[in-house]
């Protein structure tokens, strides 16, 4: 692929495909195929709503990231969102409820926002959550998740509702997965991706790409494996670190010269999955899409943050409406500055950045 990588373009191109899929596996229930019908002409209609809302000054995303819950019952090597203690064992207090994340899910689908990603800690223990976005079918809702919490009622809302994809984030074959998220992780993993191919539903993977697992997460024989399984859509995300114990562990420039060609022939070659890497596809497209720009993200309390690895907010969607924290002073500061668009060692500018972020963030001025 030469030239500049359109990552929106492609993302939407890669829903179409994971949408046709869908069509596909729900051939057999007349309700189930008419559902995937309505979801195309929604997200054309979601598209002309963003237009109309550009004509008038105001830039919508297509995607948002809501972190539904602060919980986890896993301690993975080096997670970010532990490290800055957004992570937590216990039910977080003022989280916020299944009733103000539907009216959240419903202001979006006014805004034209099509997609939003259901991460945490970990989703699936929100299940109230959980069927409110199913209830919202104008929106496609990928849910981030470790693959423990799987039962018969999650299948069954799965099977009716198709605008809820599970994404399983796994780290490479059994030995390295289970080194990081714990003994056993693995096997489980996989024995979910058997029961959605067994049941005709469609999920994805995450990985976290680091130095020691880069070679493994693109071979041949692992993605070859996850297709086999019926994965339709790889996420590979750039490991953060927010320790100097765990630096070694960030992709640095040789790696992500290695995963950028990679993923041009992966595209090129096995178009049966969709490939996205955060934050790679981001520079190589722009810039940082974070703020707005391509995205925005909800923390469990409410908090509207640039992105999950960029915690910093002056709105909380309690008290305030999407609409006024996608025009809040931090967000427009950083679309209208240099930040996002800035040079950087990798990984996630704004993290790497984020004494500049505070600055905004205090409304001073920021100093180059």
């Amino acid at each position: 692929m030469d030239g500049k990588f359109d990552l929106q373009a492609y993302m939407a191109e890669g829903i179409e495909r994971l949408m046709t899929d869908v069509l596909k596996a729900t051939l057999h229930n007349p309700r189930e195929s008419a559902f995937m019908l309505k979801f195309a002409t929604a997200t054309r209609k979601a598209s002309k709503k963003r237009e109309k809302a550009e004509n008038e000054g105001l830039h919508v995303p297509s995607f948002l990231i809501a972190s539904i819950t602060s919980q986890c019952n896993l301690h993975c090597a080096g997670c970010y969102s532990r490290c800055n203690h957004a992570t937590v064992d216990a039910e977080p207090v003022s989280q916020l409820t299944g009733e103000e994340w539907d009216k959240i899910f419903g202001e979006a689908d006014e805004l034209g926002i099509s997609f939003i990603l259901l991460a945490g800690g970990e989703p699936m223990l929100r299940r109230d959550v959980i069927e409110a976005a199913g209830k919202h079918k104008n929106i496609l809702f990928p849910i981030f998740t470790n693959g423990t919490f799987f039962d018969e009622k999650y299948f069954d809302m799965f099977a009716k509702c198709r605008n809820l994809v599970p994404i399983m984030s796994i780290e490479g074959e059994r030995e390295v997965t289970d080194a990081r998220r714990g003994e056993g992780i693995y096997d489980r993993l996989i024995a979910n991706m058997d029961e959605f191919r067994k049941r005709g539903l469609v999920f994805g993977a995450s990985v976290t790409v680091t130095t020691e697992n880069i070679r493994e997460v693109t071979s041949e024989s692992f993605l070859s494996a996850l297709s086999e399984r019926g994965c339709k859509a790889v996420i590979f995300v750039e490991f953060v670190p927010v320790t100097e114990e765990s630096k070694h562990l960030a992709p640095g420039d040789e790696e992500r010269e290695y995963m950028h060609g990679e993923l041009d022939r992966l595209r090129s070659e096995k178009q049966e999955m969709v490939y996205v890497s955060f934050p790679g596809d981001e520079k190589s497209s722009g810039g940082c899409v974070a703020a707005g720009r391509g995205f925005f993200h909800i923390n469990s309390h409410g908090g509207a943050e640039p992105c999950p690895f960029s915690p910093y907010s002056d709105r909380n969607v309690r008290n305030s409406s999407l609409r006024e924290a996608l025009n809040s002073p931090l967000f427009t500061a950083l679309r209208d500055g240099d930040i996002l668009v800035d040079d950087h060692e990798g990984g996630c500018v704004l993290y790497e950045k984020r004494a500049l972020v505070e600055q905004l963030l205090a409304g001073g001025r920021v100093d180059p």
